[in-house]
Parts: structure tokens; sequence; C-alpha cells
């Protein structure tokens, strides 16, 4: 192994981005206009871009912040709690990680204007490539483009003929307007996130614009060497961490207003509600420190000058799915104590329940991935790209 140089693990990052309350109350005012309009509107993208979200995790010799993974993920949990679709599009940032995979001069250009540069993109299914003079000519349609309709550069998955039976997907990167976006997104929960489909026609692409998701990076600092697939989990997992905590702060507070309209005690009154919500700020607390514990661990690490094993990486992704699990289960429960009031379609605890529904259901963090960590756990060979 290299050896590499160590470094202070010490981020003083607690407040990476300061994300003032007037904005923070803004978006909670908006989430319904966010959900009516299938995607986050173009001031919110470009206050999210101003407030540093999108220079979080780039390269310090691009401009970039290099921020610790930890750092950046408390920034998207507290931006999950005034929106989770917010939370989502911001958790994007997380790009610039999959991007390091691209040659440096690639790199050069993409940030030759600054590190505030927005990717978003679609992999799956990867669709056929053909090589032609210049790169290679793409066409195809991908659904679950997440932010792109405020994104700089889009990313599609590809498959190359020469390439047939390789682990990993390859992504090929260009200009947002050589893209189409069809907007289709029509679901229960995050539906401020445009993940629209992304739909592309003859566009040409250099090799020098594709990369293998999940390679080795070519930056060698900590970060970059800091398990991508991993951090790809955590910070779409970390969504739900936010929107359960603004769950649970809402039937609290819902708890100690006025009695129902039966006659029937408050319901901070109640002991089923005490036993319940007590029950689930211990569940939410503890799969949180369980999250940023292994986050950490692993981050030491690789800041003491070596590689995060394979068990560090299983143990981000099972923290990743338990805290998907657990936040859905907060939500849940915060709208079953609320009574008739919750089942209001412009009541706060049904969005929260269908926003902490769709986090859990990505793939992921989905029920698979329990089953990938047992097997790493157990010295057996795991999917490709897990963990």
């Amino acid at each position: 192994m290299n050896q590499m140089k160590a470094i202070d693990a010490g981020s003083g990052e607690a407040d990476l981005i300061d994300l003032p309350e007037d904005f923070m109350a803004d978006l909670r005012a908006r989430r319904a206009e966010f959900a009516e309009l299938g995607q986050l509107p173009h001031d919110v993208v470009e206050r999210l871009r101003e407030l540093g979200i999108y220079r979080a995790l780039v390269a310090r010799r691009y401009g970039g912040m290099e921020a610790s993974p930890t750092a950046f993920l408390k920034v998207i949990e507290k931006l999950s709690q005034a929106d989770g679709s917010v939370g989502w599009v911001a958790s994007f940032g997380v790009s610039s990680m999959y991007l390091a995979a691209l040659p440096e001069a690639t790199l050069a250009k993409i940030y030759g204007d600054g590190p505030d540069v927005i990717f978003a993109g679609a992999l799956f299914p990867p669709q056929g490539a053909e090589r032609v003079a210049g790169g290679l000519r793409i066409s195809g349609r991908w659904p679950f483009g997440s932010g792109s309709t405020g994104a700089d550069l889009i990313g599609v998955g590809i498959k190359i003929a020469d390439e047939q039976g390789a682990a990993l997907p390859r992504m090929a990167v260009m200009p947002a307007a050589k893209a189409r976006i069809e907007p289709n997104w029509n679901v229960i929960g995050l539906r401020g996130t445009g993940s629209h489909d992304i739909v592309v026609d003859e566009a040409v692409v250099a090799d020098e614009w594709t990369f293998v998701r999940g390679s080795k990076p070519n930056l060698e600092t900590p970060l970059y060497r800091y398990p991508a697939m991993a951090l790809a989990a955590q910070v779409l997992a970390v969504v739900g961490i936010g929107v359960a905590r603004a769950a649970l702060d809402e039937i609290k507070s819902l708890a100690a207003g006025r009695g129902s309209i039966t006659g029937a005690p408050r319901l901070a009154d109640r002991a089923y509600v005490q036993s319940e919500i007590a029950k689930a700020e211990a569940s939410l607390r503890s799969a949180r420190a369980f999250f940023y514990e292994a986050t950490e661990a692993a981050w030491a690490t690789l800041c003491e000058g070596h590689e995060a094993s394979r068990e560090q990486a299983m143990l981000l992704r099972l923290a990743s799915s338990q805290i998907a699990r657990t936040g859905c289960d907060v939500a849940q429960m915060a709208l079953r104590l609320s009574g008739t009031i919750g089942i209001y379609a412009d009541h706060p605890l049904a969005a929260y329940l269908h926003d902490a529904t769709v986090v859990a259901q990505h793939a992921f963090l989905s029920e698979g991935t329990w089953q990938s960590a047992g097997k790493v756990m157990l010295g057996l060979d795991s999917p490709p790209g897990y963990p």
C-alpha cells in the first residue's frame, strides 16, 4: 500500500455552511409549492449554490471546501428538516466525488470558472453508446434524474460494446443543454426533487468525459479516498433523519396543544402517547449516533493515512439502511399518534411520512442491502458496488 500522509481529522466544521433561519423558514413555508411544481424553483437552487452546497465536497485545488463527510451530511440533515425534497436535491453536492474519477484535465475544465458546479443525472438502465469520431454517440432515456432541472452538467449511464460484462456502470457527462428533461415525476413523496426522465438524442461525448462510477478517483486526498458508494447512500439516507426529526417535533407540538373535540384528554396527557414518543426519540437518536459514529471512524482512518477497510465501508452502508428504516418508522409513528388531524392531505405529518417512505425505498437503502451487509460480516462475496 502506498504511504499516505496523515492529516488532522479534527474538522472544526460544526457550522460548515451557515443556513440562515429566514431561508429555512422560507423552505418550510414553501413545501406545498415545491410538491406542486414537482421540482425546486430556480431561486431555491441558486440559493443553495450561493450558500456553498455544491462546492462543499469539491477539491480545494479547484476552489472548493473539501469538507469532511460528517460536516456535509449534517448540512443535508438540517436542510431536510425544513423540506425533504430540498435536502435530497442538495445531497447531490456529493456528485463531485463521482466526478473525481474523470481525468484531471477534464476536472480542470469543469471547475475552470469556479467550484459551484451542479451535476445531476441518472445511471440506470445504461443505454448503448456507439463509438464515432470524437467519442461516443449516445441516445436514450433515463428515469429518476433527481435535481436535473437545475443542473449545469448531466450524467447518464451507458454501456459500450467493448466493455460488456463490466461489474460497474459507466457514466457520460455532458452540458445540460445536450439533454432534455421530460417532466413526469408523479409520486407520493419527495415530490419536489424533480426526478424526471432525462432524454438524450444523438449526443457525442468524448471518452475523457466518461467515468466508471465507483472506480478509483484521480484525486488522492482523504476525502476522495472515502468509500464513494457508501457516501452516495449516506447522503440520501440522512434525508430520512431530517424528515423524521421534523415529524417527531411536529407530533410533540401537536400533542401539547388543545384537547380532542370528543372531550378526550390532550395527546400529551395520554400514557401511550408519552411512551411512543419516548421510544421514537430513543430510536432516532440511536440510529443517528451509529450513523455518525461509523462516518467518523472511517474518516479518522483515512486521515491517519490508511485506507478505509471493507468492514468500515459496510458499516457505513448498514448505518445508512438503518437510519432510512428508522426515519420511516418514526414518521409513521408520528402520523399514527396524530389521529384524524393527520389524515388531511395538507397536514405536514402526511408529507413527512411520504418523504421518509420514499427515502427508504431507494435501491441504495432497500431490503437487499441488509443481506449484503450480512454477507460482508460473514466473509462472503457481496454484489458489485457493495459496500
